[in-house]
């Protein structure tokens, strides 16, 4: 193997995530520990609870966890759900997969619709499923906003409407995990029960706090839920929080930094980093195409603003790119997991990112596409470059 040739100046992390975190969100989480029972926390704790809800686009509570995002998956399952209840799943990736899974071994009966990984949760499937429920044994529809693995991004506004057009009272379950923070979305508006997040990627974080939305209706269904729950129950979470405090040790220097990292958002606006990612995204399958390469998602409208998954011909291990590429230009891109490894590699352009940091990723893919051997069309720089000139 040969030695890097690229040691001077910051590392690209591109992946979907964690992803960079900005030199204020350091800064605001380089600061002494403080006592997490004393009135300074709590002021603390009252004003992140409050600043948190405008990513989800919410005025319920958001539950905030000292963990991973998988670990708010298994939240939002056992305060709502009882053992032998029926889920309805949808195979859109790596993470659905993972998600159903854990489910399945919590002891709940999984309807697990397969998918091809390269679009979204099908809206008519969802209706026709839950039509055809007619004694409502799916007490729940877990869906992934935004899959990480694929950069397919589902219609959760239609997964909605789909339930109420088959009339069905089963709970609405998302994974904003890649999404919240960089893709638009509204719990309160599409009528979402459960909003599961993270604080690593579009929230400009470091791994460490977790997230649960939560409707009426889910808080509703807490009550009767009998999934074991200790650790994650809302209840005792929920009543300290009323406080500005938690039941346990909070992550209290990451809440320094979430506090800094929603006041970054705030000044943006939230529609302009929505508008942002938009357009690096169509920057980004703009260089795809220039290049003669093909994007996993197959449907237009369900183009990740977070992060594109570039798929190569079965003569090219994308692995094999993108280890060249960190060696030769000290960048990492994301891998292809599971079923997709070696077929593609992942761009992430989300979180704390702008015109040139999207430029000086989309060159460093191009050449390592060149060295490589991938044949390409090198005017696929260009075409990015083109987008990012306009407005």
């Amino acid at each position: 193997m040969s030695v890097t040739t690229s040691t001077g100046g910051r590392h690209f992390l591109q992946i979907p995530g964690p992803t960079n975190v900005p030199d204020r969100v350091l800064r605001a989480m380089d600061f002494p520990t403080i006592d997490h029972r004393g009135p300074e926390f709590a002021a603390l704790g009252k004003e992140v609870l409050e600043a948190v809800k405008a990513p989800f686009g919410t005025t319920q509570p958001v539950i905030i966890y000292p963990a991973s995002g998988t670990g708010a998956w298994e939240a939002a399952l056992v305060n709502t759900l009882s053992p032998g209840d029926r889920v309805l799943c949808f195979e859109t990736g790596h993470f659905a997969t993972l998600w159903q899974k854990m489910a399945t071994e919590m002891g709940l009966e999984v309807d697990f619709v397969p998918g091809d990984w390269r679009h979204g949760v099908p809206p008519e499937a969802v209706q026709e499923k839950l039509a055809a429920d007619t004694g409502h044994e799916i007490k729940a529809v877990m869906v992934v906003h935004n899959e990480t693995s694929t950069g397919v991004t589902s219609r959760v506004g239609e997964v909605r409407q789909a339930i109420d057009a088959a009339g069905h009272p089963a709970l609405l379950l998302v994974d904003t995990i890649s999404s919240l923070g960089s893709i638009d979305y509204r719990h309160d508006e599409w009528g979402v029960d459960v909003t599961i997040s993270g604080s690593q990627k579009g929230l400009m974080l470091p791994p460490g706090i977790s997230f649960n939305a939560i409707s009426d209706k889910a808080l509703e269904a807490s009550k009767t839920a009998k999934l074991p729950r200790s650790y994650w129950n809302w209840e005792p979470i929920l009543a300290a929080n009323a406080n500005g405090f938690w039941p346990y040790t909070p992550a209290t220097n990451i809440l320094f930094g979430l506090k800094e990292a929603l006041k970054m958002l705030d000044e943006e606006g939230l529609p302009n980093v929505y508008a942002r990612h938009t357009r690096h995204a169509e920057a980004t399958r703009a260089a795809v195409r220039g290049w003669g390469l093909e994007v996993l998602a197959l449907d237009e409208r369900e183009y990740s603003g977070s992060l594109t998954a570039v798929l190569l011909s079965d003569e090219y291990d994308a692995d094999a790119v993108r280890e060249l590429i960190l060696r030769e230009y000290d960048m990492s891109l994301g891998a292809g997991l599971t079923k997709l490894a070696g077929k593609v590699f992942r761009i992430g352009h989300l979180g704390h990112f702008n015109d040139l940091t999207l430029a000086g990723t989309l060159a460093g893919v191009q050449m390592g596409l060149v060295r490589s051997g991938v044949k390409i069309d090198p005017t696929g720089l260009q075409a990015a470059l083109d987008r990012l000139q306009q407005p």
